[in-house]
Parts: C-alpha cells; sequence; structure tokens
C-alpha cells in the first residue's frame, strides 16, 4: 500500500500567496490533497491563479465566502473526487465559505476530508457569538460525519485553521492570553469533547508533548523570530485513519523573509 500525503495552510489570500511563492511551495510538498483556508476569492480569480500555477492541473472544491475579500475555503486533490459538499442547513456554519468536505478514493482506504475555516472572535462583540455558533454547528457536523465514516468503514479527517490553542502548551504567552478569544475556556471545551473519544490530534499526538510546534505566528514584531506562536491549524482524524498516520510536521519558513503567510502549514502522512 502506498501512502498518503495531506497539507492544510492558511494561505493570507491566494494572490497574496501566489505573489510569495506559496504555491510553488505547496506544489513542491509532495501532496495529495490541499486543504486551504482564507482563500480571500471568487471561484474565478481562484481558477485565474490556478491556471498559470504549478497547480493547474489539480481538482478543485471551493466555497466561497459571502463577504468579497473574506475567509473562503477550499481543497485542491490530484484525484477526482467521488462527491464534494458544501454544509447546508447546518446552524451557524452554512453559506459562510469557512467548511468544504470532499469524498475521495484513497490508498488508505475511502475518506472524507474537510477544510474549515473558524472565526477567529472577540470577546463580547457580534463575532464572538459567531464563532461559538458555528463551533455549536461543528459540534454537529463533526458526530454526522463520525456516524457517516462507521457505517461504510471509512475514514474522515477535517483540516484546518480552527482559531482556537487547544492547551497551554499550544500558546507560547498562554498566561496573557487567558480570556482572550482563541484561548477562551468555552472554546477549548469544545476540543475537549472532540479529543476525548471520537477525533484524534494528529499534531499533537505525532508531535509530542510540547510546547508546540506553533503554527501561527503575527506579522508584527518578533513573534516569528523569537517562535512566540499559537497552534490553531489542525489535522484531525477519527480513531482508524489516526493509526495510519506515520508523522505531522510544520512546515515552518526557515526565515521571516521566506514567509508566504502568517500561518505555517501543517504536514501528515499516512499509509
Amino acid at each position: 500500500m502506498t501512502g498518503l500525503r495531506v497539507v492544510t495552510a492558511n494561505l493570507n489570500g491566494i494572490r497574496a500567496t501566489d505573489r510569495r511563492g506559496g504555491l510553488q511551495w505547496l506544489a513542491d510538498s509532495g501532496a495529495d490533497v490541499l486543504c486551504l483556508q482564507e482563500v480571500r476569492a471568487t471561484r474565478a480569480q481562484v481558477d485565474d491563479v490556478l491556471e498559470s500555477s504549478p497547480l493547474a492541473d489539480w481538482h478543485v472544491a471551493h466555497s466561497e465566502a459571502p463577504d468579497k475579500g473574506r475567509a473562503g475555503v477550499a481543497i485542491l486533490t490530484r484525484a477526482e473526487p467521488r462527491a464534494v459538499r458544501d454544509v447546508t442547513k447546518q446552524p451557524g456554519m452554512d453559506g459562510l465559505g469557512r467548511w468544504i468536505e470532499a469524498d475521495l478514493e484513497t490508498p488508505v482506504g475511502p475518506l472524507t476530508v474537510v477544510s474549515a475555516y473558524v472565526h477567529s472572535g472577540e470577546v463580547d462583540t457580534p463575532k464572538q457569538v459567531d464563532k461559538y455558533a458555528f463551533l455549536d454547528g461543528m459540534d454537529a457536523r463533526l458526530a454526522q460525519l463520525r456516524r457517516s465514516a462507521a457505517r461504510r468503514k471509512g475514514h474522515v479527517l477535517v483540516c484546518g485553521d480552527f482559531n482556537v490553542a487547544h492547551r497551554e502548551v499550544d500558546i507560547k504567552n498562554w498566561k496573557g492570553n487567558r480570556g482572550k478569544a482563541g484561548f477562551l475556556e468555552d472554546e477549548r471545551a469544545h476540543l475537549d469533547a472532540w479529543f476525548a473519544r471520537d477525533w484524534v490530534d494528529l499534531g499533537r499526538q505525532l508531535g509530542g508533548e510540547g510546547p508546540g510546534p506553533y503554527t501561527w505566528w503575527s506579522w508584527r514584531g518578533q513573534a516569528f523570530d523569537n517562535d512566540a506562536g499559537w497552534r490553531i491549524d489542525y489535522q484531525v482524524a477519527t480513531p482508524g485513519l489516526a493509526d495510519l498516520a506515520r508523522q505531522a510536521v510544520v512546515g515552518r519558513a526557515p526565515t521571516y523573509a521566506e514567509r508566504w503567510s502568517d500561518h505555517a502549514p501543517l504536514i501528515v502522512d499516512f499509509g
């Protein structure tokens, strides 16, 4: 059996990533599946950028955000998916350009892959209300996907920028960020529930006890150089798929000048 490589990356805009060399990096990563967040483009703009990139021949599943230049998620695959789904009629999630699913036949078996982008949130504002609504919707959708996978004896892999650091080892300055969006107890409780039984956090399972490895650093100041980051980008698998995961690596740029996003991609190999 040959393996499968999945890369998840928040692009901070597909056009900006292309200008900075990120699409070439992704094409050279050896991935079979790319899960992308903050695409920040219409489908026509995505197609235009990819047409002149090394990813031109890949199959694209894209969910566009209703607000132009914001959010947006995509899944790019070498092989054509059997099916693609945006979330529909899912309270708190539907129509936001923050969730896309693709069903694939892979060397590790039938697989549903998700690219997700959770709201960043802001305490005591409507942004935080929206974030909690989305996390509640994720709770329901993850349960549905888990049941479906069990029935058809397949796997599920949920990738993306969850905008929540799960534990203290997942954020460098955790003391200074208590009470702030991204490290609130009520946000982290959702991840506690997911990882308690039905889902496996591959970045942590394969990345050691921590602290880190982090996946996001502010563009400002010396955060990147001092590795003052957050681990908010995840690949989360059903247990059977987690058993097939061999390694997880954060593709941190060698220097600040070589970054093509404020996030680093998370690469997981299966098989």
